[in-house]
C-alpha cells in the first residue's frame, strides 16, 4: 500500500467567468470574481479518493499556495474525500509572481516532508495554461512521470498510466514513488454532499510558510505586459467564385 498520497489543488477564476484585464494592463481582475478549484485539480483529487476507497493508499493530502482564500479551495477537497489539507501560506507579490517552477519547489519539498509515495496534480491550470507543473516537480524528486493521465492503475509498488498523445494513447508503467498529471478523461469529479462538506469543516488545514520548507519563491520572470486578444473583424459574404477571388486579391491573400 502507497502510504501517501499529495494532491495539488489550485485556486482559479472560475471558468464560466468572463476574464477582464486590468485597466493598467499589469494582469486580469481578480477582485470581487468568482474563484474555485481549477478542474484538472478535481480531476485529481477524485483519482486519489478512488485509489484510497480502494484500499490502495491509506491517506490523501490536499495542498494549495497561496492566501488566506485557498483555505475554501482545501476545504472543497476535503469534502471531496481528502483526509488533510496543507496550506502553504504565499500573499502580496510573491503571490502574484507564482509560477510553476515555485510551486514544483514547494510540492517537493512537501513530498519530502510527508514521505509521499505519489503525487497527482491536474496536467495545467485554467488560468496560465503552463502545463510544468508536473514534470518540474518530478525533475526536482528525481521520480519517474505519467503526465496527460487517462487511466491509472496502481499495482504493488508499479503504476500504470495510459497517457493521452497525439498519435492516441500510450501505456507506460512507473516505479513508485511517482508523479501523475491527470488529463481531462481520467475521471468524473464527484460534487461534494452537504454531509461532507460539514465534516470537511472539522478536518485539519496545517498551515506553512515557504521558508519552513527552505524554498526561496522569488520569481526569475517579470510580465510586461497583459493584453486582451484583438477584437475579430466581421467577414464577407460573396454570391460567387469570382467574387471570393477578387476579394481574396485586394486582401493580398493571393
Amino acid at each position: 500500500m502507497a502510504a501517501r498520497v499529495l494532491v495539488g489543488v489550485k485556486r482559479v477564476i472560475d471558468y464560466a467567468v468572463k476574464v477582464r484585464v486590468k485597466p493598467d494592463n499589469t494582469g486580469v481582475v481578480t477582485d470581487g470574481v468568482k474563484h474555485s478549484m481549477n478542474p484538472f485539480c478535481e480531476i485529481a483529487v477524485e483519482e486519489a479518493v478512488k485509489l484510497k476507497e480502494k484500499q490502495l493508499v491509506k491517506e490523501v493530502v490536499a495542498v494549495s499556495c497561496g492566501p488566506q482564500q485557498v483555505q475554501e479551495t482545501i476545504r472543497t477537497a476535503l469534502a471531496m474525500g481528502a483526509d488533510r489539507g496543507i496550506h502553504v501560506e504565499v500573499s502580496g507579490k510573491d503571490y502574484d509572481a507564482l509560477g510553476p517552477l515555485q510551486v514544483s519547489k514547494i510540492m517537493a519539498a512537501l513530498a519530502k516532508k510527508e514521505e509521499a509515495n505519489l503525487i497527482i496534480l491536474g496536467k495545467q491550470a485554467i488560468d496560465d495554461d503552463c502545463n510544468q507543473t508536473g514534470q518540474m516537480t518530478a525533475a526536482l524528486l528525481d521520480w519517474p512521470q505519467g503526465t496527460f493521465a487517462s487511466e491509472v492503475v496502481l499495482e504493488g509498488d508499479k503504476l500504470k498510466v495510459v497517457r493521452e498523445v497525439d498519435g492516441g494513447l500510450e501505456t507506460v508503467k512507473l516505479d513508485m514513488p511517482a508523479v501523475v498529471t491527470a488529463d481531462l478523461r481520467l475521471n468524473t469529479p464527484r460534487y461534494a454532499t452537504l454531509p461532507n462538506i460539514m465534516k470537511a469543516k472539522k478536518k485539519k488545514i496545517s498551515v506553512v510558510k515557504p521558508g519552513d520548507l527552505g524554498v526561496d519563491v522569488a520569481s526569475r520572470l517579470e510580465v510586461l505586459r497583459v493584453e486582451e486578444p484583438p477584437q475579430r473583424k466581421a467577414g464577407v459574404k460573396v454570391e460567387t467564385v469570382e467574387d471570393l477571388v477578387s476579394k481574396l486579391k485586394e486582401g493580398g491573400r493571393i
